[in-house]
């Protein structure tokens, strides 16, 4: 489905980013694992084909760095054609009285501005593609209340706004641009938000899952991370051509809007 194609992935060392990374890699698609830690190295261990990953180490808060991350794919590979901005924090899980100006602002920069750093100078490059596309990761509390996580829910409706705009900036050169919403997803970060929100509650870790997640989908479950890499590699794909301004929930239910 993807084969010929280069994506950038940040986030890549670990959870979503990580199978987000290997499905593309499954699909054909050479894949430039972007993230601070060392874990790039085991996700490209996993997809096991060196001479379509390149390991490399991006810091989404410093623009110097995601510029040369961008560079050395495009050097690698010859040309970008995917940028997936996975890359984000949880943020603080407290009353907005508690939280302070650095937790708050540390959000914003590594949720929004991040991906705003990375848009910048990929765009270029996947303006030069026959098949550029953009995919942010977003998050269903973008769209609805999240008692005591004001950053994350602030900063995940600003990526919704920013993938507006720019399917209407990048368009003029067949440049698609999408967020995909996730609900709560199975894996380690979740399992820490819930155990946040069952201290903030007085609750035990399955009561909060139930309170706060799962209780409000259809289907009564959480999200797998396979279910949200499969729906980037179809924003990706040539399926996708004419999908852009989307924000696509994968969250069992949980949202409608």
């Amino acid at each position: 489905m993807l084969s010929g194609t280069t994506a950038f992935v940040t986030g890549a060392s670990q959870g979503i980013g990580r199978t987000i990374a290997v499905e593309l890699a499954d699909e054909g698609a050479n894949v430039a694992l972007a993230a601070r830690s060392d874990g790039i190295h085991e996700t490209a261990a996993e997809i096991g084909d060196d001479e379509r990953t390149l390991p490399v180490e991006t810091d989404v808060t410093d623009e110097e760095s995601v510029a040369a991350a961008i560079e050395a794919t495009v050097d690698e590979f010859g040309g970008l054609d995917c940028l997936v901005n996975n890359a984000g924090i949880a943020g603080p899980t407290a009353p907005v009285e508690e939280v302070d100006v650095e937790g708050f602002e540390r959000t914003m920069d590594v949720n929004v501005t991040g991906a705003f750093r990375c848009v910048k100078h990929a765009a270029p490059h996947l303006r030069a593609s026959d098949r550029g596309s953009v995919v942010t990761i977003s998050s269903i509390s973008g769209k609805r209340p999240l008692e005591n996580r004001t950053p994350y829910a602030a900063s995940k409706m600003a990526v919704i706004g920013l993938t507006r705009t720019l399917a209407f900036e990048l368009g003029e050169d067949d440049v698609t641009v999408n967020a995909v919403c996730p609900g709560a997803t199975r894996g380690p970060r979740i399992d820490d938000v819930i155990e946040a929100q069952a201290d903030q509650r007085d609750l035990s870790y399955e009561e909060a899952k139930r309170e706060v997640f799962t209780d409000d989908t259809a289907l009564g479950r959480l999200t797998e991370p396979e279910d949200v890499a499969r729906t980037v590699v179809y924003l990706a794909s040539e399926d996708a051509r004419n999908v852009t301004a989307q924000d696509v929930n994968v969250d069992a239910g949980t949202v409608w809007y």
